[in-house]
């Protein structure tokens, strides 16, 4: 009989990607479904970053690269950072990997064992709870509350930290719930942290470029006092429509980085290097498309918005940046789950439920806001009908 490790049965699955299945499923019986579950731009990917791909093909550029990435690419990055966040980088401590994803784990992998903890935000990405507990530390739910506008409290985060604390994983803006975390409360985060120096922070800032109503985005690498043990996330998937060229990255302190490297080396080696070359076209090319799509979002956005909160039992915060909206379905009388399934099943829309991020996320439902807006109309007129 075959046995598995132990530390298989911590680790959990995705569930954005089971809606998906299950939505693809229904399809292939003929049934008509929106996709409002899955967090992908339905944007294709631009043509400029398409041709530089084709052409790094077509220039030989076959075989295996660096495992921190090709030099040109690790420089771009570090120039779009200082471009958008006013910070400078050292391009040796940029590593490139294949999605943000493995950056998140591998951070976990650095730092998590048995008797550490690690605060991660609640509701949240749903990987960080299910890579936390595989590492064999133990996940602590920092609480993203409705009443704040799903952003945490500096001091009931600082609250949190124990002498067994490796990490905090921060998310802003944020997934599912769209939210900005104000620099004030960062601020008052940083000011905290002096004070528990072995306390590293994995700051996933994925959606940075997606922001509206004059949000603005903050990151920890701005601020000196915690940034040598400050990790940044973030990669080309959300803000240039590649989800499917797996292409993200991490900025390490350079204390930390032969540690990741080492880590790249012996899971995936290097990431593909047409991926890398489009990587490149993408940061230093025209951001014209870029602009674009965050203008339909916040059209979509407002749109969908006002039609959750129009219907019976739902109440819906309007999101301050990514793509997604979190409404409270409290009122509805069905539980997060329960109105999942029946949204899928009954009215043909896929959304996710809030318990899939989290137990705080019990009374919401995630919706991706990145289909057009005929299809948000179709949707929420569905909604409507079977509520």
């Amino acid at each position: 009989m075959l046995t598995p490790a132990t530390a298989m049965s911590r680790l959990g699955t995705d569930s954005t990607f089971e809606v998906l299945a299950r939505a693809k499923a229904l399809e292939a019986q003929g049934k008509h479904i929106i996709h409002m579950g899955i967090g992908q731009p339905d944007f294709p990917t631009p043509a400029h970053i398409v041709e530089a791909a084709c052409k790094a093909l077509k220039d030989g550029h076959h075989g295996y690269t660096p495992a921190g990435g090709i030099p040109e690419l690790r420089e771009a990055v570090a120039a779009d950072i200082a471009k958008y966040r006013g910070v400078e980088v050292d391009p040796d401590t940029v590593l490139i990997a294949p999605g943000g994803k493995a950056i998140l784990f591998y951070t976990a992998l650095m730092f998590g064992e048995e008797g550490t903890e690690v605060i991660y935000p609640d509701p949240g990405f749903l990987s960080y709870k299910s890579v936390i507990t595989f590492s064999g530390a133990t996940p602590i739910p920092l609480h993203y509350r409705e009443e704040s506008g799903f952003s945490f409290s500096a001091e009931e985060l600082l609250s949190l930290i124990t002498p067994r604390t490796r990490l905090i994983i921060l998310n802003s803006p944020a997934n599912p719930t769209g939210s900005v975390v104000p620099r004030k409360e960062i601020e008052r985060l940083v000011e905290g942290l002096v004070e528990y120096p072995q306390v590293a922070v994995l700051s996933d800032e994925i959606y940075s470029r997606m922001l509206y109503d004059g949000h603005e985005h903050v990151s920890l690498l701005e601020f000196d006092d915690i940034r040598n043990r400050v990790i940044l996330l973030d990669g080309w998937s959300k803000t240039y429509a590649m989800t499917g060229w797996r292409l993200g990255y991490g900025v390490f302190p350079p204390k930390l980085f032969e540690y990741v490297e080492r880590l790249a080396i012996n899971c995936h080696s290097c990431v593909s290097t047409a991926s890398q070359y489009a990587g490149i076209a993408a940061l230093t090319g025209p951001q014209d498309d870029v602009d674009r799509m965050v203008v339909a979002f916040d059209e979509r956005r407002k749109r969908l918005v006002a039609g959750l909160n129009a219907l019976p039992g739902f109440s819906c915060q309007k999101p301050g940046g990514a793509f997604y909206a979190f409404p409270n379905i409290s009122d509805t009388g069905l539980g997060s789950k329960e109105i999942e399934e029946k949204l899928l099943n009954e009215a043909g829309v896929a959304t996710v439920a809030g318990t899939s991020f989290g137990r705080y996320g019990e009374g919401f439902l995630r919706f991706s806001y990145a289909v057009n807006l005929k299809n948000i109309e179709t949707a929420l007129q569905r909604i409507g009908g079977e509520l």
